[in-house]
């Protein structure tokens, strides 16, 4: 709450006929809502004497003294006759004019006089609000009254119960709003003043410090994704204690301590949700509040029986593919809007329109799954939450020490995984855009390398040749299969490709090796067989990166990071994050975040009140020499092998389905 709204005019004060009164009959109201002495008085006398005094005073009668009168708005100019009175420019019988209010209505009046003026300080308007309270006026009447919403008159109110010492030192300009909103966290006085006045260091008495220390002992409700799943209402009927932070708008706001309780209350709630899992008839359930990775790893999968879709569920599934496409559209154009100032609630609406038409999509292709009754009598389910507090249900898992049973027994879809759908940073687009400059340079830098192009196609053949030795062997390798060279699916991937030094230098070696190579096909190997060994070396190292395809849509482990590893590859030698080959195609927030992560918060503060495409273009100057590179450029993850041998029992994980395995 930064002001209070002023077009709510309490009864009929503002029509109240302008009456005289004696200056000496005038005194400052203890229901002036203006605790902060006013300021500019000599300017406001002169004015006075200059022009009269042009804005009558609002008072109201002193109980048990007839006669005097007590100033409820007005202060400032009350004090401006006072020095002019004392300059002998005003006697005590000089008239003013005021329109005179109930005692009820002193405090309003004086409230809403004091907002529309000289800016009344925040912490007069808090008290006044728990003046109000304290007479008898409720939160909805107060925020009626003064068009407000309720939220910012809690807010007030706890602003005012904070330590009168502190609000004293608030007044003062000794704080700041964000530092005495922190203070408002604690409910005691003697806490706030502690933490307040016994700091050493300014750095003590910032905000966030004074959160820290205040809720050291707890933890954030917004933060803990079984709140997000069990409920913070739900806690708290349970008996669990919330320190509300009124002051965050984020959701789940707040701070628990007793996480015991809420993880009970979390595996009861998964605890029902594994009951209906078991009426599937699934032979076991677990649950977890977490995934647990390695566990999990160790499990076998059944993959679910697959049916056609019916004439009427394909004309339904196109539908919601054709919903889920608009959806991308639409999402991927406003990134790419030059123009424009960022629209949060905009953004967030289309990301999670996309979102939710992609989980419909595969919520429909699950119909076409069913699991068998003798997969569930074989298997069982694997129950937990997701770091956003979302419940996560995989069905189909085979325990370790049935996994061989399952197999033996030829059970439908034995030991197959269906891999995880991840949630990537950057759209499907973009991530193909930057995979396709990371493949560019990984073909670079493994054509100088002719040793490293022998072994990487030897690591490719040498495990399909001995099929027998490298056997149920996974490929993991980033060659296509056939060879096929990868030259226009990166132009079409990405359209700056030609602007590329890895691109640049591709196309140089390949203009010299065409100058070189004979033009009809049979006089082809003759003319191999007369080279030299190091022309042959090269021409090989040539022909084994042109078929590299580290292309991908989503940004996650690679098979292509094998190789970049092995060469040693410095993205930021062949990738800047300019305009075109980045900027431009996230939104303005994207484009902050970077510059605050590259280079510093300062330098991405003015970019917050630029246009989009100016912002892109002042971050592309600032980015220029930073070195940054976008995750998908820095992730140097790669598939994890799956292979089943006699000498160690492995964790079977499905390899991923990408664009590079080989075929």
């Amino acid at each position: 709450m930064t002001e209070i709204a002023t077009d709510v005019i309490p009864n009929d004060a503002a029509f109240a006929p302008i009456q005289y009164v004696p200056l000496g009959s005038l005194r400052v109201s203890p229901r002036n809502a203006r605790k902060k002495p006013p300021t500019r008085i000599r300017e406001l006398a002169d004015d006075i004497r200059a022009t009269g005094l042009l804005q009558n005073l609002v008072v109201h009668h002193i109980e048990d003294e007839p006669g005097e009168h007590g100033v409820c708005a007005g202060q400032r100019r009350l004090a401006a006759l006072a020095l002019l009175k004392s300059e002998g420019h005003a006697t005590d019988s000089t008239l003013i004019p005021v329109r005179i209010v109930s005692i009820g209505e002193a405090l309003a009046v004086s409230l809403i006089e004091n907002a529309e003026r000289e800016g009344m300080h925040i912490a007069d308007q808090c008290e006044a609000f728990k003046q109000l309270v304290a007479e008898g006026q409720s939160v909805e009447e107060i925020a009626g009254r003064f068009s407000v919403a309720e939220r910012d008159v809690r807010r007030a109110l706890k602003l005012a119960s904070v330590s009168p010492k502190l609000i004293d030192v608030y007044r003062d300009d000794g704080m700041t709003y964000d530092q005495v909103c922190a203070l408002a966290l604690s409910d005691s006085h003697e806490q706030q003043e502690r933490i307040w006045f016994d700091a050493k260091q300014t750095w003590q008495q910032r905000a966030n410090e004074i959160r820290r220390v205040i809720t050291q002992e707890e933890t954030h409700a917004s933060d803990n994704p079984l709140v997000a799943f069990v409920g913070l209402d739900t806690y708290e009927a349970a008996g669990g204690y919330v320190r509300r932070d009124l002051f965050s708008d984020a959701k789940n706001n707040g701070y628990i301590n007793d996480l015991e309780l809420l993880n009970r209350l979390a595996v009861e709630k998964l605890s029902a949700v594994a009951v209906d899992m078991g009426a599937e008839g699934w032979s076991w359930v677990e649950t977890n509040v977490q995934r647990d990775s390695l566990q999990l790893s160790k499990y076998g999968r059944l993959r679910p029986e697959s049916r056609e879709f019916t004439r009427k569920e394909k004309t339904e599934f196109r539908k919601l593919e054709k919903a889920r496409d608009e959806a991308q559209t639409a999402l991927n154009a406003y990134y790419d809007e030059e123009e424009g100032e960022d629209d949060d609630a905009k953004r967030e609406a289309l990301e999670e329109a996309a979102q939710d038409a992609d989980a419909a999509v595969d919520a429909y292709a699950e119909r076409r799954n069913a699991w068998t009754d003798e997969q569930k009598a074989r298997a069982g389910v694997f129950i937990w939450l997701d770091y956003a507090g979302g419940l996560q249900i995989e069905r189909g898992l085979v325990k370790p020490s049935e996994k061989a049973a399952v197999k033996d027994a030829g059970v439908a879809g034995a030991e197959r995984i269906i891999p995880e759908k991840a949630r990537p940073l950057h759209g499907e687009t973009l991530c193909e855009r930057l995979t396709a400059h990371r493949t560019a340079a990984v073909q670079a830098e493994l054509m100088k390398e002719p040793t490293v192009a022998l072994a990487y196609l030897m690591f490719s053949m040498v495990p399909r040749v001995f099929s027998e030795h490298y056997e149920a062997h996974a490929a993991t390798d980033a060659l296509d299969a056939q060879f096929t060279p990868t030259h226009d699916r990166l132009l079409r991937a990405a359209d700056d490709m030609t602007d590329s030094p890895a691109w640049q230098f591709i196309d140089g070696q390949r203009q010299k090796w065409r100058a070189m190579l004979p033009t009809k096909v049979r006089d082809l190997l003759p003319w191999l067989l007369s080279c030299s060994e190091d022309v042959l070396a090269n021409l090989f190292a040539f022909c084994v990166a042109a078929t590299v395809n580290g292309l991908s849509r989503w940004d996650g482990p690679h098979d292509v990071n094998t190789l970049a590893d092995t060469l040693g590859l410095d993205m930021a030698t062949y990738w800047k994050p300019t305009r075109a080959s980045y900027l431009n195609h996230v939104s303005k927030q994207r484009i902050i975040d970077v510059v605050t992560q590259a280079v510093s918060a300062e330098a991405a503060a003015p970019l917050a009140s630029m246009k989009k495409g100016d912002a892109a273009a002042a971050a592309e100057l600032r980015l220029a020499d930073s070195g940054w590179l976008p995750e998908v450029l820095t992730n140097r993850q790669t598939d994890r092998v799956w292979e089943d041998d006699v000498e160690a029992e492995s964790d079977e994980l499905d390899p991923h389905d990408s664009e590079s395995a080989m075929d």
